[in-house]
């Protein structure tokens, strides 16, 4: 389908949601860029954030040399920009060369991006996703646990964190750590009962487990099984029945009193560096903090629509002749 004549940010967040699902993703990539590059976005300084968003559907494809192209645009764009987008786009483009076997390049594109996880909330992610992409899940652990004492060295004098809200930047590095330890085999410290402590407070007791809410579009849940056959038990043997699934949990949440439930969206790509080389993508703790990693991006699908909306599934059809009737 084509992209309209105008894109604002509302709509790249919507396209970043639906991609992976879309029936042709890589003609999707050149149109953003070409979006991206014949001004037609509605504001300017959306064109890095397109063009970003073309590579990593280029790189969900293993087309890396697209996918390189695309990010190295994306860079372009963002000129003197010095942000966070900026960073994880820099740190996709070390992603994509790790992947294309130029792994002395990505190192010299993440060094300088080290000093940012104290900084950025999100920058514990996108890094160890690109080092565990690259095989470097020892590097990760290594700056990951730097930047956890010079976090904690900033809090000298406080109590211990009594919510990840309050611990802010240091939950998301305590998180990834955390993460990469069990990756590792690493034996248990004070720093991953630290973070057990901190995402035990975050849980809400009527939640659902997180890996249960974890959508995958259609493209995306094909090449999850074909990779990984045995997902199919947490997330359904077809599309229709994790479609399904799903909607029946959504729906009793709601019955529950949940408002402003979402659904973070899952990729292979994600979940193949959030595992890691040594990582067990059928381990349920696995499964549990990639979504919860996931759910901390702001682009989630939003549920429920309106009955005579387009369904949040992304088939293209209404929600109460696709997904509405599968929770009942």
């Amino acid at each position: 389908m084509p992209l309209k004549d105008e894109l604002t940010s509302a709509d790249l967040t919507e396209i970043r949601q639906s991609a992976l699902g879309a029936a042709d993703p890589l003609g999707l990539a050149a149109e953003l860029a070409d979006a991206a590059e014949a001004g037609r976005l509605a504001d300017k300084d959306d064109a890095g954030y397109a063009l970003a968003l073309a590579a990593e559907i280029a790189e969900s494809r293993s087309k890396l040399d697209a996918a390189l192209k695309y990010v190295e645009r994306a860079l372009d764009a963002y000129a003197t920009r010095d942000d966070s987008q900026v960073a994880a786009a820099r740190a996709l483009r070390a992603r994509i060369l790790f992947r294309s076997g130029r792994g002395d390049e990505a190192m010299a594109d993440l060094e300088p991006l080290r000093a940012l996880l104290t900084q950025y909330p999100d920058a514990a992610a996108y890094l160890t996703a690109a080092l565990a992409a690259g095989g470097r899940n020892r590097v990760a652990e290594e700056w990951l646990s730097e930047a956890v004492q010079t976090a904690l060295a900033e809090r000298s004098g406080t109590a211990e964190p009594a919510t990840a809200d309050d611990a802010g930047v240091l939950f998301f590095l305590l998180q990834q750590r955390h993460r990469i330890r069990h990756v590792l085999g690493m034996p248990h410290d004070t720093h991953d009962n630290l973070a057990e402590r901190l995402e035990s407070r975050l849980a809400r007791p009527a939640a659902a487990p997180a890996e249960e809410l974890l959508f995958w579009p259609r493209a995306e849940f094909d090449s999850l099984l074909t990779k990984w056959p045995a997902l199919s038990e947490p997330y359904g043997d077809t599309w229709d029945e994790h479609r399904a699934r799903l909607e029946h949990e959504l729906t009793r949440l709601a019955a529950a009193g949940r408002t402003g439930l979402t659904l973070p969206t899952g990729s292979v790509a994600g979940l193949t560096g959030y595992v890691g080389a040594d990582g067990d993508p059928a381990d349920p703790e696995t499964r549990a903090g990639y979504a919860r990693q996931v759910a901390l991006v702001p682009a989630k699908v939003t549920w429920p629509p309106e009955r005579n909306g387009a369904c949040w599934c992304g088939s293209g059809n209404k929600y109460k002749k696709c997904c509405l009737p599968r929770g009942r």
